[in-house]
């Protein structure tokens, strides 16, 4: 039976709305204004007009560099071309494009019509058709080829699957689909259908711990407050230079402040095609960036790189740190050696977020994952059996508030687990509360690997494995490493024997040929006899995880 106020409220668009009650707090303490994502980047060609804006490559790989009036009108022109083609105020389009300009001109331009991104990661594979049949998409976007990967062959397979007609729009050699550079060639239309505050923006994923990503939706109101106050915590103004190191479809380099906190605030945005020193520095110092955001693991490499001496990186005042647990030595190390103020960050998609602020001290800002945006975010710790802990003790993390969702999309089996009777949404996340109201994160409770800063379920990667014609039995855990934060192992029962197991090889080539992404494919692989289980017949990952260590 579904919690009171999701089988009270869930909407027949498949989203849980926020009770009213709640949403009058909301409007009246001024965290949800009439200002929607639809008139964003004209309100803010009216203002910068020909500040500069955004730098990147485009799918040809030129360099360009956009005037905030050059963004508003490429926008309004890409918004017609969608129309053209059928899309309409309230259609989901899956966006799956990698850090170039077209990603962000597309975004924009949904936004404009008022359509609803919905956003995949260039990693994803066989993930993307459910996210096209769940959000009943009405389009695709994809590059032609992105590091080696034919996504048009990818979208010729979606959609023939598809229950309904999909339009497929390529930024780069589109074969036989729409090509993204016919839609700039349509007349910008005069107006479009007008957008409420409380309308689903746009969908995001979920790290997924159940299987597949579940879909985020998010609506204009409560996605610019996070947005708006995040630029304030963060203190983005026109002088911010903000590189988008990480895929800028995530929701911590989009939000928290991000790209959209940057051109929020007037400031630019410069795209990184990757993330790696052998770019980044080089941007950082052909364009004076002065902030953007990792996830440890690209910290390390930063730092370890010997290419930053011969680079000068004196513009970079701010690197936030996000998306995996920090650990106290490698923060101290970030500011010692890179000469910049750290800022920590822990957030979900589903919404809380936490920040260090930029003047904390410094014991705060290297061992703590800082404090939430608003005075009405509620944060809830409690035991196993739901009883909240001593202030100090650690415990499971639930929280709701003015940007947190109150149910995924279409998902109310999900959301009967998900969420509590009274509203609160389960994060999964291990945390206990300092006496300064900062939160330190412990660990996660949920089943789910968070490798590099990208989190998927170990149940998805399991199911995939179970399928191998030479494998019984399968349990995938997590491993703590060094460099990626998190690595998967998976422990395999061959049904040949511990003996006349598959190679390692085989198995990863089987997970890849499946359609996984390749962050989900495990890193380690063990063969065992038979899989240790609990009292109650459960398969025993505490026993993996002391195996490991």
């Amino acid at each position: 039976m579904l919690p009171t106020h999701l089988a009270a409220s869930a909407g027949t668009d498949g989203v849980v709305p926020y009770p009213e009650h709640c949403a009058r707090r909301y409007r009246s303490a001024g965290y949800w204004r009439d200002e929607t994502l639809q008139e964003f980047v004209i309100r803010r060609s009216d203002r910068f007009g020909d500040r500069t804006a955004l730098r990147g490559l485009d799918h040809h790989g030129r360099e360009l560099t956009l005037t905030y009036r050059d963004l508003a009108a490429r926008t309004a022109r890409v918004a017609a071309g969608f129309a053209h083609h059928g899309i309409v105020a309230g259609d989901r389009v899956v966006v799956q494009l990698p850090n170039q300009i077209e990603f962000i001109e597309a975004v924009l331009a949904l936004f404009r019509l008022g359509a609803v991104p919905v956003f995949a990661l260039p990693a994803h594979r066989r993930e993307v058709a459910h996210f096209v049949e769940l959000s009943t998409a009405a389009a695709y976007l994809v590059p032609a080829v992105h590091a080696g990967f034919d996504y048009r062959e990818q979208a010729r397979e979606i959609r023939r699957s598809a229950s309904a007609p999909l339009l497929v729009v390529v930024a780069g050699e589109p074969a036989e689909f729409v090509s993204f550079d016919s839609l700039r060639t349509h007349p910008p239309a005069a107006d479009f259908p007008a957008v409420q505050p409380g309308d689903v923006a746009l969908l995001q994923l979920s790290g997924g711990t159940t299987g597949v990503p579940k879909l985020i939706p998010r609506t204009h109101a409560d996605y610019l407050y996070s947005i708006t106050a995040s630029t304030e915590i963060c203190r983005i103004d026109t002088d911010t230079v903000m590189m988008i190191t990480l895929p800028a479809a995530h929701n911590f380099p989009m939000s928290s402040p991000g790209w959209l906190g940057a051109l929020h605030a007037g400031g630019q945005v410069v795209l990184a095609p990757d993330p790696f020193p052998s770019t980044v520095f080089g941007l950082i110092e052909q364009f004076a960036v002065t902030m953007t955001a990792l996830v440890p693991p690209l910290a390390v490499a930063w730092l370890s790189a010997p290419s930053a001496a011969a680079h000068d990186l004196s513009s970079l005042r701010v690197l936030q740190i996000g998306g995996a647990k920090l650990d106290a030595q490698l923060a101290r190390r970030i500011i010692a050696e890179l000469g910049c103020t750290l800022q920590q960050v822990f957030g979900m998609s589903e919404g809380l977020v936490n920040y260090t602020r930029l003047d904390d001290p410094e014991e705060t800002i290297v061992t703590t994952q800082g404090r939430p945006i608003s005075a009405d975010d509620e944060l809830r710790i409690v035991d196993d059996d739901g009883m909240p802990v001593r202030r100090g003790e650690s415990g499971h993390l639930q929280t709701r508030g003015p940007y947190t969702i109150r149910g995924y999309y279409r998902a109310p089996e999900h959301n009967a687990i998900a969420f509590t009777e009274d509203g609160y949404y389960r994060t999964g996340d291990i945390v206990r509360l300092t006496p300064a109201g900062y939160l330190v994160v412990e660990g996660r409770a949920k089943d789910q690997i968070n490798r590099c800063g990208e989190k998927f379920a170990a149940a998805e990667v399991e199911q995939v494995l179970l399928g191998h014609p030479d494998v019984r039995d399968a349990a995938v855990i997590s491993v703590p490493d060094l460099h990626l934060g998190e690595r998967s192992c998976a422990f395999l029962v061959s049904s040949g024997g511990e003996h006349d197991a598959p190679s390692a090889i085989d198995i990863r080539r089987f997970v890849r040929g499946c359609g996984l992404a390749a962050y989900k494919v495990p890193d380690q692989i063990e063969f065992l006899t038979a899989l240790p289980t609990t009292p109650v017949g459960k398969v025993d990952k505490r026993a993996l995880r002391d195996r490991i260590e």
